[in-house]
């Protein structure tokens, strides 16, 4: 991963923390407590990043972006608010860590001169191994 990346921090007045009613099988504690975490951050308003850097998280998470620049994590596999908050903080991180990496650029590289000297040679062993194969004796 490139440096960035890594160190990435988002600033937590910029997170918008809500709480709501988890769906799937609980009982009647579903239906009392609000355990289902989503986490809203905005891209495009962000002061932890450069206008580069919104750009290539925009294009890359474009499908889970809203129009209005909303990247949001909703989770709500836990009955603990606090696990399920962790995890949603957890998971935006890594998919803005995922979207910041840049690949390293691909250098060409030259065949060196004594493989292409040795492949040549091999060739040229194997064509002699063959035309030993065919000659007729007398």
């Amino acid at each position: 991963m490139n440096h960035k990346a890594e160190t990435f921090i988002i600033p937590e007045y910029e997170l918008e923390i809500t709480a709501s009613r988890a769906g799937g099988p609980g009982g009647q504690h579903v239906n009392k407590a609000s355990t289902r975490i989503t986490v809203r951050w905005n891209v495009r308003n962000t002061l932890a990043l450069t206008d580069e850097e919104k750009i290539r998280i925009e294009g890359k998470l474009q499908s889970q972006i809203t129009a209005n620049g909303d990247l949001i994590v909703s989770y709500g596999g836990s009955r603990s608010q606090q696990h399920n908050k962790e995890f949603a903080i957890q998971e935006l991180t890594k998919k803005i860590r995922k979207a910041l990496f840049v690949p390293k650029k691909r250098l060409k590289t030259k065949v060196s001169k004594g493989a292409k000297e040795a492949r040549l040679e091999a060739k040229a062993r194997h064509s002699e191994i063959k035309k030993l194969r065919s000659q007729k004796f007398e």
